[in-house]
């Protein structure tokens, strides 16, 4: 039972029925105004320069990137490993915020399950271009070889990668789409436009808003999130141990995998604060989006923040107690000090530090510097993983072959288009389907719009 005078009104505005599924419609009626086209050009100019560092990488080779013997991973790991962590933002918001009943999440839920969707289609792009050779990227999928007796290594991390994002990814957009069936129906009923009404009235399947219907729906939400939520733990997990099954120093450990998650779940929300302040700002959703909201975001980034301070001193005394001189060096004379301080302080400043601010309530409250903070948790999770990948690499066991990695321009563009892929998503996601679930929302409606307390409730 939700109480409304101890966790705060969730949509405020006294709105009806009707009120609700006019608001969050209204920005898709409307004309499109003019900071998206704006938003939209800067973003296809990064997506075509992206589309040019593709096409240099792929015609001319490997050898365009900054990479050499020893740091033979950059950019294109740190942001692949960077993406999927923002990526999971939506899918544990929405799946274990959907488990444990949390009634908070309906105003939230469909902008970070969007986000998801457009963050594994940008981390997707990295492993199939590391590869060198793009035109051998079937041999990474599983399938029957016909051509003689050569098989796919199924013991290869990169193979595991594979199977794990492409699953994430389409459990993902089926839970995506699935929860959006009701309020393309809305629209359908809704819109004067011809056009419109076929097109939404193909999307939502032709569903009717019966009682069956209601009662399957809800039972497949939840059948599917607790199917989709082993993904979320599974897929970072996966990908940390592209790092932990090596004996590189900084990389051989077994905190890796929850490590990775923890930090995958917190980049991520770092990202849903981001996109929900701006969309809160943009689309005037501030009766939707409320304070009580953005609260309840940064009090878990403020856990999680806790946690990643904890794993990063962990990670600094096993160098110590492990008496080995190579995690020694590699923590204490390639990180803290060293050629990539920079990198690391910004990591644990951003990452710790920063976000301890919000234990103060005035903090919380101001919503420009709870947008300040979320940029600076999205930019020191950023530098995590290139602290993780380069520093391991760049001096191994070998002074002779110690080498610095500094990125190429075609790195820089490679990255800038996937920007520019995920912006547009983005986009396109604000311009042609409901940013707040409407048929969710409805449903905490009633309980959570009126203040009451817990004796007027019995």
């Amino acid at each position: 039972m939700y109480n409304t005078r101890v966790r705060g009104i969730l949509i405020k505005g006294n709105k009806s029925f009707s009120d609700v599924s006019r608001d969050i419609i209204k920005p898709m009626d409307d004309k499109t105004p003019m900071w998206w086209w704006v938003t939209a050009f800067l973003a296809t100019g990064a997506l075509f320069w992206g589309v040019w560092g593709f096409y240099n990488t792929i015609s001319t080779g490997i050898g365009t990137w900054g990479l050499n013997n020893n740091v033979a991973w950059g950019w294109a790991i740190i942001n692949f490993v960077w993406w999927i962590g923002i990526g999971h933002a939506g899918t544990a918001f929405s799946i274990f915020l959907l488990i444990v009943r949390q009634k908070w999440r309906t105003s939230i839920n469909r902008a970070a399950e969007a986000m998801t969707i457009f963050a594994v289609m940008a981390a997707g792009l990295f492993p199939l271009i590391h590869m060198g050779r793009i035109w051998d990227g079937f041999f990474i999928f599983p399938y029957w070889n016909t051509r003689g007796p050569v098989w796919d290594n199924f013991n290869s991390p990169l193979f595991w990668d594979v199977v794990a994002i492409s699953t994430y990814f389409m459990a993902s957009f089926v839970f995506w789409y699935m929860g959006m069936i009701p309020d393309f129906a809305t629209i359908r009923e809704r819109t004067t436009s011809a056009i419109k009404k076929k097109i939404y009235g193909a999307l939502s399947f032709g569903w009717i808003g019966n009682a069956k219907g209601w009662l399957r729906f809800e039972t497949a939400a939840i059948l599917l999130g607790g199917m989709a939520a082993p993904l979320v733990v599974s897929v970072h997990s996966i990908v940390s141990m592209d790092f932990s099954v090596s004996v590189v120093p900084g990389w051989h450990t077994t905190i890796f995998p929850p490590y990775f998650v923890v930090g995958a779940i917190f980049s991520g929300f770092g990202m849903v604060l981001t996109l929900m302040i701006v969309m809160r700002k943009l689309y005037k959703f501030k009766d939707y989006v409320t304070d009580g909201h953005l609260d309840a975001i940064t009090r878990i980034l403020t856990f999680m923040s806790l946690i990643m301070g904890t794993a990063y001193l962990t990670e600094l005394f096993m160098a110590w107690y492990s008496g080995s001189e190579y995690e020694l060096f590699t923590f204490m004379k390639n990180r803290v000090t060293g050629d990539y301080k920079f990198a690391y302080w910004t990591m644990l400043i951003c990452n710790g530090m920063i976000p301890q601010l919000f234990w103060f309530k005035a903090v919380r409250k101001n919503i420009t510097i709870v947008f300040i903070i979320s940029l600076f948790i999205n930019l020191g999770m950023w530098f995590e993983r290139y602290v993780i990948v380069v520093t391991s690499l760049s001096k191994d066991f070998l002074p002779a072959t110690w080498a610095t990695y500094e990125p190429t321009i075609t790195e820089i563009a490679v990255y800038s288009g996937t920007i520019g892929l995920f912006v547009l998503g983005v986009l396109m996601f604000f311009r042609f389907v409901p940013t707040i679930a409407i048929s969710e929302v409805k449903g905490v409606l009633k309980e959570t719009s009126t203040l009451k307390s817990f004796t007027d409730e019995n």
